[in-house]
């Protein structure tokens, strides 16, 4: 975690800040309006659809390999864990039904509720203790396999590096309502965090059975959250969730579905909007200018931080003062000003707005420093030196980012700057979809990416039940409010 401090601190580049609302279908909202979409078949004439328009595929919907935002949406609406987060932001049970914690805060017993998977079969402790040594086994490699090491599990740390059996974790299912779990130190935010997906549970006899095809295809996935997917293909453009009846709470769920389009083009996305295609857009650019009058336009407050991550493995990059020289020689400002348009802010900093509330009730970002903002003289100097650290004079690197229509503006605007500001510095650009480039990136085949950490919100917004929701940026969403 302190590399990824390290490197947040020099390379942060903008914070898209936006606000978290809420919309609910009204009674009589549409189903989906293409008869051709695979998706548009399980949707009775009247059921009570909301069609979403989103600018990436569905990368994944394994809860232990899923990385990227909208994975985690989808996984959120189609699984639940130990704990939801409410509007508010607090914790609340979910599948387990009470807990016990010891007075010094290192053992947690939760005794799950009564609930199924979407196959009828219950959801039980075991399901969880499977989900969780599956998530930190060195032979998943999960990307996400540090985050039991943060939630303060006992021997997380110690498995995920290979010194441990996955038998030491400390998590225990004793009997099949009974789940126990040890930490090695209190960790305050232990509640907040069992709602991430990477602790969700899994059924094991069902993911055996599926092996190497599991969570590759709507067949191949399991329920217990308010949705359950009904069509859907890795890289597919469209894919549909229905109500999940067997859901412990379903008769908190106000819409029959989810459906989903994948439509990269964001003036497409406008028009399918305007059709009725679409019930939400998420607007950009000039867009925003156009339609922040409309009684659709909605401001939904998130925290996306977007950097430049630069792979120090590759030759140069390894040099402290070139990663200046880059941080620092672009600017900002224009990109959230002139680019985006979209009520982004600067991020002269790792930690977004809305991540963290201190005890005295203020967010992190009120009390807490910054980082250099863009200092384009300072850049040159730190080149300069660079130059004779590294003995060149020229530099060629590629910069990754994926193929939607902001990434591919934002990446073009910095490459400009970056080459005008440091000469001999130039960027090759290789735009990807979203889930090549999370691929690349993971992999280590790139030299500089532009990516993003977000903080998610849980908006009470699409079913009436709250859950991981990706927070988006703006949005038209009129079509079917109440």
């Amino acid at each position: 975690m302190r590399s990824v401090k390290n490197t947040l601190a020099i390379f942060s580049v903008i914070l898209l800040l936006v606000g978290c609302s809420s919309s609910k279908p009204s009674e009589t909202a549409s189903a989906p309006a293409s008869t051709n979409s695979p998706s548009a078949s399980p949707s009775p004439a009247k059921a009570k659809v909301i069609n979403l328009g989103k600018d990436v595929e569905l990368a994944s919907m394994d809860s232990a390999i899923a990385t990227d935002g909208l994975s985690f949406e989808v996984i959120a609406a189609t699984m639940e864990g130990l704990y939801t987060i409410d509007a508010a932001g607090v914790a609340q049970l979910a599948m387990a039904e009470k807990v016990d914690m010891s007075a010094d805060g290192l053992k947690y017993t939760f005794t799950i509720r009564d609930a199924k998977w979407s196959n009828g079969t219950p959801v039980s402790a075991k399901d969880f203790e499977f989900a969780w040594k599956r998530l930190v086994n060195p032979e998943t490699a999960s990307e996400y396999s540090f985050i039991m090491g943060v939630a303060g599990v006992t021997n997380a740390d110690a498995i995920v590096a290979g010194e441990k059996t996955i038998d030491e974790l400390g998590v225990k299912a004793t009997d099949d309502k009974t789940l126990v779990v040890e930490l090695d130190r209190p960790i305050p935010f232990f509640n907040s965090l069992m709602s991430f997906p990477p602790f969700y549970p899994i059924n094991e006899a069902f993911y055996k059975e599926k092996g190497t095809e599991y969570a590759l295809t709507a067949d191949a996935l399991l329920a217990n959250g308010p949705f359950k997917m009904k069509t859907w293909d890795v890289g597919g453009t469209t894919f549909y969730l229905e109500k999940n009846p067997d859901y412990f709470d379903a008769g908190k769920i106000k819409v029959d579905g989810l459906n989903y389009q994948v439509i990269k083009d964001t003036q497409q996305s406008i028009l399918a909007y305007e059709k009725g295609d679409l019930d939400y857009v998420k607007l950009s650019g000039e867009q925003i200018v156009n339609y922040q009058q409309s009684q659709d336009y909605q401001n939904i407050m998130a925290g996306y931080l977007w950097y430049l991550s630069p792979n120090q493995k590759v030759p140069g990059l390894e040099n402290l003062n070139l990663r200046k020289a880059l941080s620092l020689a672009y600017d900002k400002k224009a990109i959230v000003d002139d680019i985006l348009k979209d009520g982004a802010i600067v991020a002269d900093f790792a930690v977004p707005t809305l991540l963290a509330t201190g005890p005295d009730g203020k967010d992190y970002r009120e009390t807490a420093g910054t980082y250099p903002s863009t200092d384009k003289a300072a850049a040159l100097k730190y080149w300069e030196t660079a130059k004779k650290e590294l003995g060149i004079d020229s530099i060629k690197l590629e910069l990754l980012f994926e193929d939607t229509e902001s990434a591919t503006n934002v990446a073009q605007f910095i490459q400009s700057e970056i080459e005008g500001t440091l000469p001999g510095v130039s960027f090759e650009l290789k735009s990807q979809p979203k889930k090549n480039r999370v691929e690349l990136m993971q992999e280590g085949n790139y030299q500089v990416g532009l990516t993003r950490w977000a903080r998610l919100c849980r908006p009470d917004d699409l079913s009436g039940h709250v859950d991981d929701r990706q927070p988006e940026q703006l949005w038209l969403m009129g079509k079917q409010r109440v």
